[in-house]
């Protein structure tokens, strides 16, 4: 076995060239523009946009446009696209390439029913022709570098994910990002690096590996374990924007005041906060756990009516603490 790596080594996709292999995971309802920016200054080398539909593109939804957003100090912007159409995956491609995009990335892998029920998501790696037929409309209209993003496969029985990559190269995948778990286990259980490093070992393009990654030193020993070539966090980066940094997260409010702060500033920014509100103190809560007194503090955000009032109620707390 290797030595394990201090830093995350440069990684490169297609054209693409990282100076790091540590990147944002595309979250629904979480990857908005503010959150991956405050990654990004953080450490994190590429953030994906939130999943976006084919569908919501093509017949031009505000919202579905809204999720496309990306200021010039982002860059490189990674967009996720999904559906279980070639044709309307091929023509949202060409849509997506037309903006401030740097690499297109399929969903493969989202395990939400509504997702899958329309055979799109994880769905896909039980119909792995279509996935193909997809992967090959969407690199078929676009010249940027392409990714494909899947599990270890359905069921434990049905395990196929070293087939699936090989497919996927095959088809002009870039690069591949590879979730340690089936479908059926959804965020349960524990992701199986043993399989990343079978992904690993089947294809000749980048592998990226996700899964239960929650600090900085949880993502090189993946690289360490599997031979994989990045690391993708999702839901370890929620609340914890710290572990792209290898100092890791502060044990104070004070401590984390700073890129709190940073967050409310880009939300200020970028956000219409009049309807989103919610969701600034939802990611607000998240940034005091593990803090004494975050029960109280939540329930005395989500009653602020405004970013100010965050602000006053969490100043005054670190004011409080300082005179302890």
């Amino acid at each position: 076995m290797t030595p394990q790596p201090t830093v995350y080594p440069a990684l490169s996709i297609g054209a693409l060239q990282l100076p790091s292999s540590l990147l944002l995971a595309p979250l629904a309802g979480y990857t908005d523009l503010p959150f991956r920016l405050l990654c990004k200054e953080n450490g994190a080398a590429l953030c994906y946009s939130e999943m976006v539909s084919c569908h919501g593109l093509l017949y031009e939804q505000k919202k579905t446009y809204e999720l496309l957003a990306t200021v010039p100090e982002e860059r490189p912007f990674a967009v996720q696209l999904f559906g279980s159409e070639p044709e309307f995956m091929g023509r949202a491609a060409a849509v997506v390439s037309q903006g401030e995009v740097d690499l297109i990335d399929i969903n493969m892998g989202c395990p939400v029913r509504k997702v899958v029920k329309k055979g799109s998501g994880a769905a896909l790696m039980k119909n792995p022709s279509n996935a193909e037929a997809i992967i090959k409309a969407v690199c078929a209209n676009t010249d940027l570098p392409i990714t494909v993003k899947f599990r270890s496969g359905w069921t434990e029985e049905t395990l196929n994910a070293p087939e699936f990559a090989q497919m996927a190269e095959a088809a002009g995948a870039q690069a591949l990002t590879i979730h340690g778990r089936t479908w059926v286990q959804g965020f349960g259980g524990k992701a199986d690096r043993a399989m990343i490093r079978a992904v690993k070992e089947s294809v000749s393009i980048p592998v990226i590996g996700n899964g239960d990654v929650l600090c900085y030193a949880d993502g090189l020993s993946m690289i360490e374990e599997t031979g994989c070539d990045g690391v993708m966090v999702g839901r370890g980066a929620l609340g914890n924007p710290w572990l792209f940094d290898p100092h890791g997260i502060p044990s104070t409010l004070s401590g984390r005041m700073p890129v709190i702060e940073r967050y409310l500033q880009l939300a200020e920014l970028y956000l219409p906060l009049a309807k989103v509100l919610f969701k600034v103190k939802n990611h607000t809560a998240k940034f005091l756990t593990g803090l004494n007194g975050a029960s109280t503090l939540r329930h005395a955000l989500y009653d602020c009516d405004d970013v100010q009032a965050i602000r006053d109620l969490l100043g005054n707390a670190v004011a409080h603490q300082r005179e302890q």
